[in-house]
């Protein structure tokens, strides 16, 4: 089992991760499940004492303010305290907006994220950034709030099927192509059927934590883990409107094209990248611009009314707060 040390909480990845799952000094404990991993997961966690199971729909069109709503009654109806904890056990839907329900009941209560997809292992259990999808936008209402722990248990990876495993190794790209050019080599030499998850997840949490430790609360370096975020949420936020959401991969995978194009890489890298993703996974297809502006404009990473990126500067390094107005787009 191997141990990442956070801001002020650990991140435990392997077999036996779960057994660090220690509830005993909390007055209730509620999980928090969609329908899949109720069916999937619920029965691998350890025994323990919880009060109740809050089920929520699966899917990022449902991670709203509406839900919140309901999750906060089940804490009200069930009368948790501000000793109480809450167990997310999910993907991103899930951890994104059971720690931030957490983190405003009663004005906080402890959480525990365990991440069952690999998208939620890599990256949005990692680093505090919690909220909900709000008229329409991604992840518009939110604050920045740590878990207790994390517990990282690769076997839910066998829960997944193929897609969902793929489109979460975005991720897993983005933080090599940001900021380790070695590991970046190392997995384009790999076949995707040979990779270590353990390994390669140990390796993408220590990435994504060494830049969320250098700065928090996304005043400066952490900015570079939003390569392929600013066009990769209006390709979210587009195909949510229209309803017919796409994955939050497929999403940042169709960003990251767009961005690296956008980078000062050269011709040779930029091929490199391009021909890497369209050979690993299969995208929707990409709106045009102009349907794309009106999520740019409201993109919560603006500055004076301009639209952020960040942005390569070579494989294996990321530059920050590169702006650009609409027009020049």
């Amino acid at each position: 089992m191997k141990e990442i040390i956070s801001d002020n909480y650990t991140v435990w990845i392997g077999d036996n991760s779960l057994s660090k799952l220690d509830v005993s000094s909390y007055s209730k404990v509620a999980i928090l499940v969609d329908k899949n991993t109720k069916r999937d997961c619920l029965n691998k966690l350890p025994k323990l004492r919880y009060s109740t199971i809050i089920e929520i729909p699966s899917g990022e069109q449902n991670k709203t303010i509406a839900n919140c709503n309901f999750i906060w009654n089940k804490l009200s109806e069930h009368h948790f305290d501000r000793n109480s904890l809450l167990i997310n056990l999910g993907g991103g839907v899930i951890g994104d907006m059971g720690g931030f329900c957490a983190s405003t009941y009663k004005r906080g209560i402890d959480f525990v994220q365990i991440p069952t997809t690999l998208l939620a292992m890599v990256d949005a259990s990692i680093g505090g950034k919690l909220g909900v999808d709000f008229d329409g936008l991604k992840n518009q209402v939110g604050l920045f709030a740590n878990p207790k722990s994390v517990l990282v248990n690769p076997e839910f990876l066998e829960t997944l099927d193929r897609n969902q495993l793929v489109f979460g190794f975005v991720e897993v790209v983005k933080h090599a192509l940001i900021a380790d050019k070695d590991f970046w080599v190392e997995l384009t030499k790999t076949n995707f059927h040979d990779l270590i998850w353990e390994e390669v997840i140990a390796h993408s949490i220590t990435i994504k934590n060494k830049i969320v430790l250098s700065d928090h609360k996304e005043k400066g370096k952490r900015k570079k883990l939003n390569f392929g975020h600013t066009f990769g949420h209006a390709i979210e936020s587009y195909y949510i409107q229209k309803g017919t959401p796409i994955s939050h991969g497929q999403a940042i995978a169709l960003g990251m094209l767009i961005e690296s194009k956008m980078s000062n890489l050269t011709e040779i890298e930029k091929g490199e990248i391009t021909t890497y993703i369209l050979s690993n996974f299969t995208l929707p297809y990409n709106p045009a611009k102009n349907k794309l502006i009106q999520f740019l404009l409201n993109d919560k990473k603006n500055i004076v009314g301009k639209i952020s990126f960040s942005l390569l500067e070579g494989i294996g390094n990321c530059s920050i707060d590169n702006l650009f107005s609409a027009n020049e787009l």
